[in-house]
């Protein structure tokens, strides 16, 4: 359970809650998304990879082909259960740990690469700073990721929006709008910027693989009871039936910021 006045007005929230959902339908990155993770030369044979707030292990398992030796830590022990049991049916190796960002107990210069997506945001960026610092190899990157819909861009995403704020008028995640990853002042201490950069992408999706992205949201799953998610859902089902054809794209932006230790 996470409770942080910064998301949500304070309402807390626990991605345990949604794992299942989470592992089902939250495995919506393109191919061109990895693929520009790898242009930054990240994912590569012979390097050590630590990706923090793994969830249910997206990013290792699908860079995993490309040689590295990945690692993942999440908060959530039910995400973890979710990501060991994907990367095992896909006969994967990969390690995952229970473990907040915070409190991450590895060797000192153990990675040549740390990378956080969609989850660098909740972060204690005064502790995870001094901690990715110690668990960077010396000429080791530090890479944030995300990926997020734009609402004032594609309609299905804008009235998706507005039924999540009308069962939840406490979730501050809405009305994103394309632009480079804002990098907390803490970072910016101890790491500089190398990369960064955006660019546009459409994700695809049926009405039913849409509302289970949506009900494994921070605003919904996580946070709603199972009562209120029941009236939600029944909700955004008459909406995509109204609004949406059987099968078409949501238009959204990816972002990345690649960063090294000052020296």
């Amino acid at each position: 359970m996470i409770e942080d006045i910064r998301f949500d007005q304070g309402r807390p929230f626990d991605w345990g809650r949604t794992s299942k959902n989470y592992a089902k339908y939250r495995d919506i990155y393109p191919e061109t998304f990895f693929k520009h993770i790898l242009k930054r030369n990240i994912g590569l044979p012979g390097q050590k990879i630590l990706d923090v707030g793994t969830g249910t292990g997206v990013l290792p398992r699908h860079m995993f082909s490309f040689g590295a030796d990945w690692t993942g830590a999440d908060i959530s022990e039910a995400q973890i259960i979710e990501a060991e049991r994907l990367s095992g049916e896909g006969g994967m190796k990969i390690p995952f740990v229970v473990s907040s960002a915070e409190n991450l107990d590895f060797p000192d210069e153990s990675f040549d690469a740390i990378t956080a997506c969609q989850c660098f945001w909740y972060f204690d960026h005064e502790k995870t700073t001094q901690v990715f610092s110690k668990l960077l190899k010396k000429d080791g990157r530090l890479v944030f990721l995300m990926m997020a819909w734009l609402p004032g861009e594609d309609i299905i995403a804008y009235e998706t929006e507005k039924l999540v704020l009308k069962h939840n008028p406490s979730w501050t995640s809405g009305g994103e709008t394309r632009h480079l990853i804002s990098i907390p002042e803490e970072v910016l201490k101890q790491f500089e910027v190398v990369y960064e950069d955006t660019f546009l992408l459409n994700v695809p999706f049926t009405r039913s693989s849409w509302n289970g992205r949506i009900k494994a949201c921070r605003g919904i799953g996580a946070s709603l009871s199972d009562a209120s998610i029941a009236v939600w859902e029944k909700e955004h089902v008459a909406l995509l039936d109204r609004i949406a054809p059987e099968h078409f794209d949501v238009l959204h932006y990816a972002a990345i910021t690649e960063m090294k230790l000052k020296s």
